[in-house]
């Protein structure tokens, strides 16, 4: 693995944890928002449930309730924005050799019973994209859900992983993350590592391109999918995010997000 993508990943990895770290984990100003400017992420309050695009008005910028991250200063952003689209409000991405994303810092809740629902669509393609191969991890869609837990059970190359992403980023990892992806080549349900860490774990929920253009809906199991991932209970849910990239192969693509909601299931 060569430098570069080492430093991308931990990057990739360290960003998100602006808002999916914890409080604990949440110190200093050293991300900046979608116009470059640092900000505190100790001021960012951590939210009951996940705001919907969909109760939001068409415009510019970010929707209410979420928040910018920056993968790397040098990375081209992401854009983003609210659109009426076929009768409703949806968040649009935008993606030109870019990757940065939104998150939302969550109060920490049990996964158990718990259940990620949503929709999203691609409107493109990322041709040459391939999960699987760290030079050209790309996707149109990625959720990503960042859960709490006991560092110190990590072993220790894990530990010097965190510590050097703390490093690079002032901002501590999340203990481990599950992310759902859009992927162009990987078949639904593969679990993919990540290329630096086990700490993330990638599940395809879609795969290929047969079905640009059409709305998929998902309803994940958290519990159970971590557990998929893992082999392990899961604890705490901490936070959501949502990334499009394209800086891996250098592409272009457009896709859709709508409402992104945690649902409390009843188990008889």
């Amino acid at each position: 693995m060569s430098k570069r993508i080492s430093l991308k990943s931990l990057l990739l990895l360290t960003a998100t944890t602006l808002f999916l770290g914890g409080c604990a984990g949440l110190t200093g100003n050293s991300f900046e928002n979608e116009a470059g400017q640092a900000f505190n992420a100790d001021q960012l309050p951590a939210q009951e449930d996940l705001p919907k695009f969909s109760t939001q008005k068409a415009r510019e910028g970010i929707p209410e309730g979420w928040s910018f991250y920056r993968i790397a200063p040098y990375k081209k952003n992401t854009i983003y924005r609210l659109e009426n689209y076929q009768g409703r409000t949806v968040l649009s991405a935008n993606s030109k050799t870019a990757a940065s994303g939104l998150a939302v810092k969550l109060r920490p809740r049990s996964a158990q019973n718990l259940w990620l629902q949503w929709e999203w669509k691609a409107v493109g393609a990322i041709l040459q994209a391939d999960n699987a191969d760290s030079q050209r991890d790309d996707a149109p869609l990625r959720l990503l859900v960042a859960f709490d837990g006991n560092k110190s059970t990590l072993s220790l190359k894990e530990k010097l992983t965190f510590e050097m992403a703390n490093l690079i980023s002032g901002q501590e990892m999340p203990y481990a993350t599950v992310m759902y992806i859009w992927s162009g080549k990987n078949a639904p349900n593969t679990v993919l590592n990540n290329a630096h860490t086990s700490r993330v774990k990638m599940i395809v929920v879609d795969s290929g391109w047969d079905n640009l253009g059409e709305w998929r809906k998902h309803e994940r199991d958290l519990a159970a999918d971590y557990k998929l991932a893992y082999g392990v209970a899961p604890g705490n849910v901490i936070g959501i995010a949502l990334l499009t990239d394209t800086d891996n192969t250098k592409s272009e693509v457009r896709a859709l997000y709508g409402d992104i909601e945690l649902l409390r299931k009843n188990v008889k």
